[in-house]
């Protein structure tokens, strides 16, 4: 699956995955989502970001977890 919003650039932000070049790493956007922010909310905290660049990210994290096998702890 090819991500055109995802930029890794060793150079910028130490590696990790971004949106778009842009200073803002995929896991501060899926972090927000996951703490309850909404779409709008994020926009608004970083108002460089589009719709699309949620979404990419959402879809992104969601592939970098598809078919490997995780450590779950049993409680």
């Amino acid at each position: 699956m090819k991500f055109a919003r995802i930029t890794i650039n060793q150079n910028q932000m130490g590696g990790v995955p971004c949106i778009r070049g842009l200073r803002i790493p995929v896991a501060t956007i899926i972090g927000m989502i996951a703490d309850g922010m909404t779409e709008a909310e994020v926009l608004a905290a970083y108002p460089d970001l589009e719709q699309g660049d949620i979404r990419e990210a959402l879809r992104f994290a969601a592939d970098a977890v598809r078919e490997r096998e995780l450590p779950l702890i049993d409680r």
